[in-house]
């Protein structure tokens, strides 16, 4: 480990924004699981009771929103979002960081719209009901707000970063 990736992990901040991540990969790990077993109970009740339970297609269409929004930030987070670095990493030293930071600010800009539309969306969905579920429709846009929110927060710890003149892909 070089001194940058362990001054980076002494950080109070890394290491909380870190456990941010951590925290939405282990809830998306566990929404994945309750959707495997919940389209188990599916297969059952559909050729074993023959009685289809009809929450289940609601329910799985939340999970999925939230464990891709959770997954999403986590990505952003781990530098592991849509990306063509190894183009970049082939450019010339003088190329390279300011592609660098179009890359991050462009992560930002798009978290931060993401955040921001995600929650008006959630906020004028809330009054509605999903239905076999009863609960409000805003919770399918919170997860996009989050993911959104979250993400603002590590593309602005990356910008520190390369500002700081270190590489956001060593964390």
């Amino acid at each position: 480990m070089t001194s940058d990736q362990t001054t980076v992990t002494r950080d109070p901040v890394f290491r909380v924004l870190d456990l941010t991540a951590r925290a939405c990969m282990l809830i998306a790990g566990v929404q994945l699981v309750t959707l495997i077993v919940i389209f188990g109970w599916l297969v059952f009740g559909r050729y074993v009771l023959n009685d289809t339970p009809t929450w289940v297609e609601q329910a799985s269409l939340m999970l999925v929103v939230w464990i891709t929004f959770l997954g999403g930030a986590a990505g952003v987070w781990n530098r592991a979002h849509l990306s063509i670095d190894f183009v970049r990493e082939a450019m010339p030293p003088l190329l390279r960081n300011p592609l660098r930071w179009i890359a991050v600010v462009g992560v930002l800009i798009f978290a931060a719209y993401l955040a921001w539309y995600g929650w008006e969306l959630a906020e004028k969905t809330w009054r509605r009901r999903i239905p076999m579920l009863g609960i409000a429709e805003g919770w399918r846009a919170v997860p996009m707000a989050v993911c959104g929110a979250l993400s603002v927060l590590y593309s602005l710890y990356h910008i520190a970063m390369l500002a700081r003149g270190q590489d956001p892909a060593d964390h």
